[in-house]
Protein backbone atom coordinates (compact mmCIF):
# COMPACT_ATOMS: atom_id res chain seq x y z
CA UNK A 1 0.00 0.00 0.00
CA UNK A 2 1.40 3.49 -1.15
CA UNK A 3 1.77 5.82 1.98
CA UNK A 4 2.00 9.39 1.58
CA UNK A 5 2.68 11.96 4.56
CA UNK A 6 3.22 15.38 3.75
CA UNK A 7 4.08 17.80 6.00
CA UNK A 8 3.21 20.87 4.82
CA UNK A 9 -0.21 21.95 2.66
CA UNK A 10 1.73 23.28 -0.32
CA UNK A 11 3.62 19.61 -0.33
CA UNK A 12 0.08 17.79 0.66
CA UNK A 13 -1.28 19.54 -2.48
CA UNK A 14 1.30 18.99 -4.96
CA UNK A 15 1.36 14.94 -3.94
CA UNK A 16 -2.68 15.34 -4.79
CA UNK A 17 -1.83 16.49 -8.12
CA UNK A 18 0.79 13.26 -8.28
CA UNK A 19 -1.31 11.19 -7.01
CA UNK A 20 -5.10 11.71 -8.18
CA UNK A 21 -6.09 8.14 -7.11
CA UNK A 22 -4.59 8.76 -3.61
CA UNK A 23 -7.50 8.31 -0.60
CA UNK A 24 -7.13 11.82 1.52
CA UNK A 25 -6.53 10.68 5.05
CA UNK A 26 -7.44 12.60 8.01
CA UNK A 27 -9.11 11.14 10.81
CA UNK A 28 -9.46 7.89 8.61
CA UNK A 29 -12.84 7.12 11.02
CA UNK A 30 -14.55 6.42 7.25
CA UNK A 31 -11.38 5.16 5.31
CA UNK A 32 -9.78 2.62 7.98
CA UNK A 33 -13.52 0.91 8.06
CA UNK A 34 -13.10 -0.51 4.57
CA UNK A 35 -8.98 -0.47 4.56
CA UNK A 36 -9.26 -2.34 7.91
CA UNK A 37 -12.21 -5.19 6.64
CA UNK A 38 -9.89 -5.70 3.76
CA UNK A 39 -12.69 -4.30 1.29
CA UNK A 40 -10.37 -1.56 0.35
CA UNK A 41 -6.40 -1.20 -0.15
CA UNK A 42 -6.05 2.06 -1.51
CA UNK A 43 -2.75 4.27 -2.14
CA UNK A 44 -2.93 7.06 0.97
CA UNK A 45 -2.89 10.20 1.71
CA UNK A 46 -2.17 10.78 5.29
CA UNK A 47 -3.19 14.80 6.19
CA UNK A 48 -3.00 14.48 10.06
CA UNK A 49 0.81 15.95 9.89
CA UNK A 50 -0.26 19.10 7.56
CA UNK A 51 -0.78 21.78 10.15
CA UNK A 52 -2.75 24.33 8.45
CA UNK A 53 -5.73 21.83 8.54
CA UNK A 54 -5.88 21.82 11.99
CA UNK A 55 -6.25 25.51 12.43
CA UNK A 56 -9.55 27.32 13.25
CA UNK A 57 -9.35 31.40 13.10
CA UNK A 58 -11.79 34.30 13.06
CA UNK A 59 -12.10 37.13 10.84
CA UNK A 60 -14.71 39.50 9.67
CA UNK A 61 -17.35 37.39 10.90
CA UNK A 62 -16.69 33.97 9.70
CA UNK A 63 -15.13 31.59 11.07
CA UNK A 64 -12.60 29.17 9.09
CA UNK A 65 -12.57 25.71 10.25
CA UNK A 66 -9.57 24.09 8.83
CA UNK A 67 -10.47 20.89 7.22
CA UNK A 68 -8.59 18.87 10.37
CA UNK A 69 -10.17 20.51 13.13
CA UNK A 70 -11.66 17.35 15.37
CA UNK A 71 -15.33 17.10 16.65
CA UNK A 72 -13.61 17.14 20.02
CA UNK A 73 -12.34 20.54 19.38
CA UNK A 74 -15.44 21.81 17.66
CA UNK A 75 -17.26 20.89 21.10
CA UNK A 76 -14.55 21.93 23.18
CA UNK A 77 -13.31 25.45 21.76
CA UNK A 78 -16.54 26.53 19.50
CA UNK A 79 -19.89 26.21 21.78
CA UNK A 80 -20.33 29.94 21.72
CA UNK A 81 -19.34 30.74 18.53
CA UNK A 82 -20.89 27.81 16.26
CA UNK A 83 -23.56 25.91 18.72
CA UNK A 84 -25.36 23.95 16.50
CA UNK A 85 -22.10 22.84 14.65
CA UNK A 86 -20.99 22.09 18.09
CA UNK A 87 -24.27 20.42 19.69
CA UNK A 88 -24.35 18.41 16.50
CA UNK A 89 -20.53 17.60 16.93
CA UNK A 90 -21.25 16.00 20.09
CA UNK A 91 -23.54 13.33 18.93
CA UNK A 92 -20.93 12.18 16.46
CA UNK A 93 -19.53 8.43 17.46
CA UNK A 94 -17.92 7.86 20.97
CA UNK A 95 -15.13 10.45 22.27
CA UNK A 96 -12.97 8.50 20.71
CA UNK A 97 -14.72 9.01 17.10
CA UNK A 98 -14.37 12.69 18.00
CA UNK A 99 -11.06 12.59 19.07
CA UNK A 100 -10.05 11.32 15.45
CA UNK A 101 -13.34 12.68 12.90
CA UNK A 102 -12.83 15.64 11.46
CA UNK A 103 -15.20 18.38 9.77
CA UNK A 104 -13.63 18.44 6.80
CA UNK A 105 -13.51 14.65 6.40
CA UNK A 106 -17.43 14.59 7.32
CA UNK A 107 -18.30 17.25 4.73
CA UNK A 108 -15.97 15.35 1.86
CA UNK A 109 -17.43 11.59 2.55
CA UNK A 110 -20.61 13.58 1.41
CA UNK A 111 -22.77 11.02 3.16
CA UNK A 112 -26.54 11.81 3.40
CA UNK A 113 -26.26 11.07 7.30
CA UNK A 114 -23.38 13.18 8.32
CA UNK A 115 -24.37 15.03 11.09
CA UNK A 116 -21.87 17.95 11.16
CA UNK A 117 -23.26 19.12 7.50
CA UNK A 118 -26.95 20.78 8.33
CA UNK A 119 -25.64 22.84 11.05
CA UNK A 120 -22.95 23.96 8.75
CA UNK A 121 -25.57 24.26 5.70
CA UNK A 122 -28.12 26.24 7.73
CA UNK A 123 -25.80 28.73 8.72
CA UNK A 124 -24.94 29.06 4.94
CA UNK A 125 -21.08 27.81 4.94
CA UNK A 126 -18.76 27.46 2.28
CA UNK A 127 -16.06 25.24 1.28
CA UNK A 128 -12.77 25.87 0.33
CA UNK A 129 -11.04 23.46 -2.45
CA UNK A 130 -7.33 23.67 -2.72
CA UNK A 131 -5.20 22.84 -5.54
CA UNK A 132 -2.07 23.70 -7.43
CA UNK A 133 -4.37 25.41 -9.89
CA UNK A 134 -6.00 27.66 -7.25
CA UNK A 135 -8.14 27.84 -4.17
CA UNK A 136 -11.56 28.27 -4.88
CA UNK A 137 -15.12 28.61 -2.64
CA UNK A 138 -18.15 26.97 -3.05
CA UNK A 139 -21.01 26.95 -1.08
CA UNK A 140 -21.34 23.91 1.24
CA UNK A 141 -25.23 23.11 -0.44
CA UNK A 142 -23.42 22.55 -3.56
CA UNK A 143 -20.82 20.60 -2.54
CA UNK A 144 -22.37 17.18 -2.87
CA UNK A 145 -24.08 16.20 -5.72
CA UNK A 146 -25.20 12.44 -4.07
CA UNK A 147 -23.91 10.01 -1.70
CA UNK A 148 -20.53 9.95 -1.61
CA UNK A 149 -20.36 11.95 -4.69
CA UNK A 150 -19.30 15.48 -4.89
CA UNK A 151 -17.65 18.36 -7.09
CA UNK A 152 -14.11 17.64 -5.96
CA UNK A 153 -11.54 18.12 -8.73
CA UNK A 154 -9.10 14.78 -9.01
CA UNK A 155 -6.33 17.22 -7.83
CA UNK A 156 -8.21 19.02 -5.08
CA UNK A 157 -8.75 18.40 -1.24
CA UNK A 158 -11.04 20.28 1.12
CA UNK A 159 -8.98 22.21 2.99
CA UNK A 160 -11.53 24.33 5.03
CA UNK A 161 -15.13 25.63 5.62
CA UNK A 162 -16.18 28.86 6.12
CA UNK A 163 -18.72 29.64 8.75
CA UNK A 164 -20.48 32.98 9.36
CA UNK A 165 -20.40 33.67 13.15
CA UNK A 166 -23.97 32.91 14.93
CA UNK A 167 -26.08 35.88 15.23
CA UNK A 168 -29.04 34.17 16.91
CA UNK A 169 -29.23 30.85 19.02
CA UNK A 170 -28.50 28.10 16.38
CA UNK A 171 -30.57 24.12 17.37
CA UNK A 172 -29.64 20.76 16.24
CA UNK A 173 -31.85 17.76 16.70
CA UNK A 174 -31.63 14.33 15.43
CA UNK A 175 -33.04 10.70 16.30
CA UNK A 176 -31.51 6.96 15.75
CA UNK A 177 -31.86 4.10 17.06
CA UNK A 178 -30.43 5.51 20.09
CA UNK A 179 -28.42 8.24 21.73
CA UNK A 180 -24.73 7.59 20.77
CA UNK A 181 -22.41 5.61 18.25
CA UNK A 182 -25.60 5.71 15.56
CA UNK A 183 -26.06 7.05 12.57
CA UNK A 184 -28.78 9.01 11.88
CA UNK A 185 -32.18 7.96 10.81
CA UNK A 186 -33.00 11.85 10.26
CA UNK A 187 -31.73 15.28 11.79
CA UNK A 188 -32.55 18.49 11.21
CA UNK A 189 -30.36 21.79 12.17
CA UNK A 190 -31.87 25.45 12.08
CA UNK A 191 -30.05 28.98 11.93
CA UNK A 192 -32.10 31.71 13.69
CA UNK A 193 -30.47 35.68 12.29
CA UNK A 194 -32.28 38.10 14.36
CA UNK A 195 -29.90 40.60 12.63
CA UNK A 196 -31.54 40.22 9.17
CA UNK A 197 -34.57 38.50 10.52
CA UNK A 198 -33.96 35.78 8.17
CA UNK A 199 -33.92 31.94 9.43
CA UNK A 200 -31.48 28.78 7.78
CA UNK A 201 -32.78 25.33 8.24
CA UNK A 202 -31.03 22.53 6.58
CA UNK A 203 -32.47 18.40 6.61
CA UNK A 204 -29.86 15.12 6.96
CA UNK A 205 -30.60 11.61 6.35
CA UNK A 206 -33.67 12.04 4.50
CA UNK A 207 -32.61 12.69 1.02
CA UNK A 208 -29.53 12.35 -1.37
CA UNK A 209 -27.78 14.95 -0.13
CA UNK A 210 -27.99 16.88 3.18
CA UNK A 211 -30.68 19.68 1.85
CA UNK A 212 -31.91 23.30 2.07
CA UNK A 213 -35.83 23.65 3.60
CA UNK A 214 -36.01 27.25 2.00
CA UNK A 215 -39.75 27.24 2.56
CA UNK A 216 -39.94 26.22 5.91
CA UNK A 217 -37.02 28.57 6.50
CA UNK A 218 -39.31 31.50 4.66
CA UNK A 219 -42.28 30.50 6.76
CA UNK A 220 -40.55 30.64 9.98
CA UNK A 221 -38.59 33.97 9.35
CA UNK A 222 -41.95 36.11 8.35
CA UNK A 223 -44.60 34.74 11.16
CA UNK A 224 -41.70 34.76 14.05
CA UNK A 225 -42.81 38.02 16.42
CA UNK A 226 -38.78 39.54 15.85
CA UNK A 227 -39.72 42.55 18.03
CA UNK A 228 -42.07 41.60 20.38
CA UNK A 229 -40.86 38.12 20.96
CA UNK A 230 -44.02 36.63 21.80
CA UNK A 231 -44.20 32.96 22.34
CA UNK A 232 -43.83 30.64 19.17
CA UNK A 233 -47.54 29.50 17.88
CA UNK A 234 -47.78 26.04 18.36
CA UNK A 235 -49.63 26.13 14.83
CA UNK A 236 -46.70 27.57 13.12
CA UNK A 237 -44.20 25.59 14.73
CA UNK A 238 -46.15 22.60 13.55
CA UNK A 239 -46.63 23.99 10.14
CA UNK A 240 -42.87 24.52 9.87
CA UNK A 241 -42.51 20.91 10.96
CA UNK A 242 -44.48 19.71 8.12
CA UNK A 243 -42.40 21.81 5.62
CA UNK A 244 -39.13 20.41 6.31
CA UNK A 245 -40.93 17.19 6.36
CA UNK A 246 -42.40 18.05 2.70
CA UNK A 247 -38.65 19.31 1.62
CA UNK A 248 -37.77 15.87 2.04
CA UNK A 249 -36.96 12.88 0.10
CA UNK A 250 -36.37 10.05 2.62
CA UNK A 251 -35.78 6.16 1.11
CA UNK A 252 -36.96 3.05 2.90
CA UNK A 253 -33.56 1.25 4.48
CA UNK A 254 -32.38 -0.69 7.66
CA UNK A 255 -32.81 2.12 9.84
CA UNK A 256 -36.07 3.21 9.00
CA UNK A 257 -38.93 4.14 6.33
CA UNK A 258 -39.64 6.76 4.23
CA UNK A 259 -42.75 7.30 5.73
CA UNK A 260 -41.30 7.34 9.52
CA UNK A 261 -38.28 10.03 8.82
CA UNK A 262 -41.44 11.79 7.59
CA UNK A 263 -43.30 12.03 10.59
CA UNK A 264 -39.69 12.02 12.56
CA UNK A 265 -38.30 14.52 10.75
CA UNK A 266 -41.93 17.14 11.33
CA UNK A 267 -41.26 16.43 15.08
CA UNK A 268 -37.64 17.62 15.55
CA UNK A 269 -37.94 20.15 13.14
CA UNK A 270 -41.10 21.82 15.37
CA UNK A 271 -38.62 21.21 18.40
CA UNK A 272 -35.55 22.96 17.33
CA UNK A 273 -37.50 26.05 16.04
CA UNK A 274 -38.96 25.74 19.40
CA UNK A 275 -35.97 25.41 21.10
CA UNK A 276 -33.71 27.97 19.33
CA UNK A 277 -36.64 30.45 19.50
CA UNK A 278 -37.01 30.04 23.17
CA UNK A 279 -33.68 30.92 23.50
CA UNK A 280 -33.97 34.30 21.58
CA UNK A 281 -36.87 35.31 23.89
CA UNK A 282 -34.86 34.46 27.01
CA UNK A 283 -32.66 37.34 26.03
CA UNK A 284 -33.83 41.43 26.16
CA UNK A 285 -32.93 44.15 23.99
CA UNK A 286 -30.39 45.85 26.19
CA UNK A 287 -28.20 42.56 26.33
CA UNK A 288 -25.44 40.85 23.98
CA UNK A 289 -26.29 37.29 24.29
CA UNK A 290 -24.83 36.11 21.03
CA UNK A 291 -21.22 36.61 20.34
CA UNK A 292 -19.19 37.72 17.13
CA UNK A 293 -15.76 36.72 18.40
CA UNK A 294 -14.21 34.42 20.74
Amino acid sequence: MTFLAPRSLSEALELRAAHPAAVPLAGGTDVMVGVNAGTRRPALLDLTRVPELREWTVRDGIVRLGAGVTYSRVVRELSRLLPGLSAAGATVGSAQIRNRATVGGNVATASPAGDGVPPLIAAGAEVELSSVREVRRIPLARFATGPKRTVLAADELVTAVLVPVRTGPQAFAKIGGRNAMVIAVANVAVDLRPDRREVGAAIGAAAATVRHAPAAAHLAATELNWAARHPADTALLREFGALIAAAAAPIDDVRGTAAYRRHALAVIAARALGWAWDEYRATTRNEEPFCTSP
